[in-house]
């Protein structure tokens, strides 16, 4: 569930912050009307409960996934509830980027989709690696929490066989799987993020 629920994310979350950036007043397009209409979507899912999203898109997740339990089917708004979140991330590094580097590349003349390719995307890169690693931190979370609906995996294990059945000992190996697995994603992203900022 996190793994491809998290890679659809990364796939549509860069997009999507590329397209915030220079659609926003005084970008490549200047599309303040895109720019607002697509922030306005984007905190709206951001601003809807995981829980709720997750049974609100109940009818796209039978029509993409042909089911409403399991896996699968928790991928769908798994995937829709990341992507603005990383997204909003993803927006946030690329507007750090140097201002000096972008009118460098444009006094030599590089076209606007080049100074995205060449000049933001690689200067925001560790930014964006860290937001990653904190969306797929955030997944983990909602993915426990999908298993209270049927979704599978560790949160569903720790319902079914842990609260319902009163088995403490259930419920805190999950936990403390949860937390082995959170700190895997931590301490892997910041070391690709150290290893980004020392190039």
């Amino acid at each position: 569930m996190v793994s491809v629920s998290g890679a659809l994310a990364l796939v549509a979350g860069v997009p999507l912050a590329v397209l915030l950036i220079v659609s926003a007043p005084g970008g490549f397009l200047d599309w303040p009307r895109l720019h607002r209409v697509l922030g306005s979507v984007i905190n709206g899912f951001r601003a809807t409960p995981f829980i709720v999203l997750l049974v609100a898109l109940i009818p796209l997740t039978r029509l993409v996934a042909g089911t409403t339990i399991g896996v699968w089917a928790a991928i769908v708004p798994l995937a829709i509830s990341a992507t603005p979140f990383f997204a909003r991330i993803v927006e946030v590094s690329l507007r750090e980027v140097d201002p000096g580097l972008v009118e460098a590349a444009q006094a030599l003349g590089c076209r606007k989709w080049d100074i995205v390719w060449h000049v933001y995307l690689p200067e925001a890169l560790p930014g964006i690696v860290g937001g990653f690693t904190i969306t797929l931190v955030a997944l983990i979370s909602s993915s426990a929490m999908a298993g209270a609906v049927g979704a599978g995996g560790l949160g569903d294990l720790a319902i079914r066989y842990g609260y319902q059945r009163f088995d403490t000992q259930v419920m805190v190996i999950v936990i403390a799987m949860l937390i082995v697995l959170v700190s895997l994603v931590q301490r892997t992203g910041d070391s690709y993020v150290r290893r980004l900022r020392n190039r």
